[in-house]
């Protein structure tokens, strides 16, 4: 049996619509909860398209097939991005003014705060029309940042930070951060009808992040997102009781700091691009089953059962048991990794995960088998002095519709 990734299910997507207007579908999928084997075609039956319903589906509803001629997947048209920006949340990345046009010369309707919450209602250039609980305005949309589940709904999200944290080095807890919750980053996603976690970026990054996935999900496989934005506040909380551990254990001190390697490849002080929203933790994973879900007029997977791929060490194991390349490259070069030789235990799926993410623009740390930066957007970042000291706790999604 073959497994089907995502160019197969377009195909099959594609027949399907193509179907609809001379009154067939494919059967054999009697609903859109699919376990990604193929099966045998049945006959075709007949279909007839129907309107779509006043009563619009709950987001996050599972659709049937027949039902699915009356949304869009979003992806095809944008060829990054699953579901539109309008409708997700986003944040200002630092203060930032709300103009009452997509113009610089345009009046000022007043200062918004660094981590400012909105939903964003349109797009137009390098702007975003955003609104607010009492107001409404435009935004540079380059220095804010925007959540992941809302436009990547096919990504499988575990902040682990948000809930328990797994940092460890060399094995070893670390003491005040492991198993802890860093902060606060889940709440009730409206647009996705369940409870998601929040995993803000750089607008700028976003559009890589999805190609990467897209190139996954090609091959049956998935990103499983572990960390996006970490607030300043609690990355401290991690380099200050880390950089204890290393004074105090020996082991721990060993395994951070042994040449050509040493601490500051591991954790760096703040502000570091997890606080500037263009790094971000991810694993990799193969998809067992997906569902195809709805949101107001779009349709979208969601994996509804993945197995983990074998990587080189757990997740945020902070030594050099971790590190991607046998030896350092510079972590600011745009092209350094590229003369980076992979470290013997660096398992396919690293490597794998690896062509994914650098295909699409990202630039790996080769200290972290898991960390990958957006360098172009980290130049904006410092440009504009991004710190990351807010907390991003709540969502403002809203279900997209067409125009």
């Amino acid at each position: 049996m073959k497994r089907l990734g995502i160019f197969a299910l377009s195909v099959f997507l594609i027949f399907f619509f193509a179907s609809c207007d001379s009154g067939q579908h494919p059967s054999g999928y009697e609903h859109a909860d699919v376990a990604l084997m193929a099966t045998d075609a049945e006959p075709p039956q007949e279909l007839t398209r129907q309107p779509l319903p006043q009563n619009r589906r709950m987001p996050g509803s599972l659709v049937s097939l027949q039902e699915l001629v009356n949304y869009s997947f979003y992806i095809w048209e944008n060829g990054a991005f699953e579901l539109p920006i309008a409708g997700a949340t986003g944040w200002t990345a630092i203060d930032l003014p709300l103009h009452t046009a997509p113009s610089q010369s345009s009046n000022i309707i007043t200062m918004l705060a660094a981590g400012q919450p909105f939903t964003i209602l349109q797009e137009s250039d390098d702007w975003w029309l955003v609104e607010m609980a009492d107001m409404s305005g435009w935004v540079t949309s380059k220095l804010c940042m925007i959540n992941l589940p809302d436009i990547l709904p096919s990504i499988v999200y575990n902040i682990t930070n948000a809930a328990h944290s797994l940092f460890r080095s060399s094995g070893r807890y670390i003491p005040n951060v492991t198993g802890r919750t860093l902060y606060r980053a889940r709440d009730f996603n409206e647009r996705l009808g369940r409870e998601e976690y929040i995993a803000p970026v750089l607008y700028g990054m976003a559009r890589k992040i999805g190609l990467a996935q897209q190139a996954a999900l090609a091959d049956g496989n998935t990103l499983v997102m572990y960390e996006a934005f970490r607030p300043s506040a609690s990355h401290y909380i991690v380099y200050n009781n880390l950089h204890a551990l290393v004074s105090s254990d020996r082991v721990v001190h060993a395994g951070m700091a042994t040449p050509p390697w040493n601490t500051r490849w591991f954790l760096a002080a703040a502000p570091y691009n997890h606080q500037r929203g263009t790094a971000i933790d991810v694993s990799l994973a193969q998809i067992n089953h997906y569902q195809i879900r709805v949101t107001g007029d779009y349709a979208f997977i969601h994996i509804s059962g993945h197995s983990m791929h074998q990587m080189q060490t757990p997740m945020h194991e902070l030594s050099i048991a971790a590190v991607v390349f046998r030896y350092p490259v510079h972590s600011r070069s745009l092209t350094a990794w590229r003369e980076g030789i992979f470290a013997d235990n660096a398992t396919p799926a690293t490597i794998l995960m690896h062509r994914y993410l650098t295909d699409s623009g990202l630039v790996p740390l080769a200290s972290e088998w898991w960390h990958f930066n957006d360098l172009v957007h980290t130049e904006l970042a410092v440009e504009h002095n991004i710190t990351g000291e807010f907390f991003t706790e709540r969502t403002f999604s809203r279900p997209p519709v067409r125009n």
